[in-house]
């Protein structure tokens, strides 16, 4: 039986770039096989998966052959393509196209041209199979991130892929959807023998289902033990307890996105004292990405106050960094806000080093990877020394050596003084970095601990 994907002396630049993100790298994927990818910040995953896809692949200088189930990839078609090869994407939210969960389920088959029996039949055996029934006339936006990225998975599947190609799918979800959308990943590969490979930083989550494990450094795709993938967990930073002003406080917050829809905070009392360093855990669709963007100024609550000492003197980064990024380069973009905050050339170069990213000053914001545009947009916030870091997820997407870059800005900005509250589902991070945690369950603030005593007491999360 042939190989899934064999790829022989694959050499790919991008457009104007010197430097080659996959060089003369071979990579065998048996039919069946799960197979994970992974590798550092920038170095190609995402490029690798998408020349794998015709559709969607760069534009760029190539070389090498890529042969998909026996046939060279240059030979098929479009169809065939969106037939047999799904991709899904780290942010379902780039991936749904349909207002409602029916129609996205259908969105690929009716551009096949599959007739409607037929159609009706595989979009109801697949939300049977995965068991997502429930949703079936809900509207797209009402579902949680983990119910989002389930059902970019389900459209996958309604086409009857024989591969599925997936970028760093489970860091937008919290630990239970995580390992609920893994599960149901698993399932297809071995009930239905489609062929997996996914791209991640996290490449533990992924152990009991691995059959393959591949490393992807300096352009080169290395088949490795399983456990080379997996980097040990940092130690804990130690932070003084603080005590003083509070920063922000919100109390008997309401909040809801429409005035039909359900709440998404109930009463929510929330504070943050000055110069502490506070992590939001919770559920995808708990509220915490919410929270942020009140304190921020940029939502209004329908009932409650908002307090905010530090207002004048705020950063946010959002979970999206594009949100940040608008110039022609990585320099300009960290230039960009210079004038009206006093840095110059000399700390905007300090700032690309201390990110990885001395080599990428002339390039686009968008043709670097998203982990590195995660590290520019925050290198482009605390240039501006805020006194209150909004973060949300401020790991996502990020291997091991770019987690600790964040981890020693966020801890010298919060020397500085500054007050730091992040969101996040990365748990290893929150052991580290937090010195008190807000768990947020059904709209409001279910405890707020000391981190030490919220894992003592905690015997879930986390574990």
């Amino acid at each position: 039986m042939s190989a899934a994907i064999d790829i022989r002396n694959l050499t790919f630049s991008y457009p104007g770039s010197a430097d080659a993100v996959l060089s003369h790298t071979d990579m065998v994927v048996e039919n069946g096989a799960f197979a994970v990818l992974s590798g550092p910040t920038g170095s190609g995953k995402t490029t690798l998966l998408r020349l794998l896809k015709p559709e969607i692949a760069p534009a760029g200088e190539l070389s090498g052959t890529r042969t998909v189930f026996g046939a060279p990839l240059e030979a098929l078609g479009l169809r065939d393509s969106a037939a047999h090869i799904a991709f899904v994407f780290q942010n379902p939210e780039n991936q749904i196209v349909c207002d409602t969960v029916w129609h996205e389920l259908a969105f690929g088959l009716e551009n096949l041209g599959t007739p409607v029996g037929e159609m009706r039949l595989r979009v109801a055996e697949t939300c049977t199979y995965l068991g997502i029934g429930p949703w079936f006339r809900k509207r797209c936006a009402e579902l949680s991130g983990g119910q989002q990225q389930v059902l970019a998975l389900a459209a996958a599947l309604t086409l009857h892929p024989r591969l599925i190609l997936l970028d760093e799918p489970t860091s937008m979800l919290d630990p239970v959807a995580e390992k609920e959308f893994l599960a149901l990943l698993f399932r297809a590969n071995r009930e239905l023998g489609t062929t997996v490979i996914v791209a991640t930083h996290r490449a533990a989550v992924y152990r009991a289902y691995a059959t393959h494990a591949f490393l992807l450094d300096e352009g080169r795709i290395i088949p490795v033990p399983f456990d080379r993938l997996i980097a040990p967990e940092p130690c804990a930073e130690t932070f003084d307890h603080v005590e003083g002003a509070y920063a922000v406080r919100l109390s008997d917050t309401w909040f809801r996105y429409r005035r039909d829809g359900e709440w998404v905070l109930r009463g929510l009392d929330l504070s943050i004292v000055q110069g502490e360093l506070h992590a939001l855990v919770g559920g995808n669709g708990s509220g915490k990405t919410t929270v942020l963007s009140l304190i921020a100024g940029m939502h209004e609550a329908q009932r409650g106050t908002r307090e905010n000492a530090l207002a004048s003197c705020q950063a946010y980064l959002p979970q999206s960094p594009k949100a940040l990024l608008a110039r022609e380069t990585v320099f300009d973009e960290l230039m960009e806000w210079a004038p009206s905050c006093g840095y110059g050339e000399r700390e905007v170069m300090d700032a690309l080093a201390r990110a990885g990213l001395a080599d990428k000053r002339d390039a686009h914001p968008y043709d670097i990877s998203g982990g590195q545009q995660q590290l520019l947009a925050l290198e482009k916030l605390l240039l501006t020394e805020p006194e209150l870091l909004l973060l949300d997820e401020p790991t996502k997407g990020l291997d091991t050596q770019a987690t600790e870059a964040v981890a020693a800005r966020l801890r010298t900005a919060h020397e500085r003084g500054a007050t730091i509250l992040f969101a996040t589902h990365d748990f290893s991070f929150v052991k580290r970095m937090a010195a008190c945690v807000t768990l947020l369950f059904d709209g409001q603030a279910a405890a707020t601990l000391d981190r030490d005593e919220f894992f003592a007491r905690s015997w879930l999360l986390g574990a």
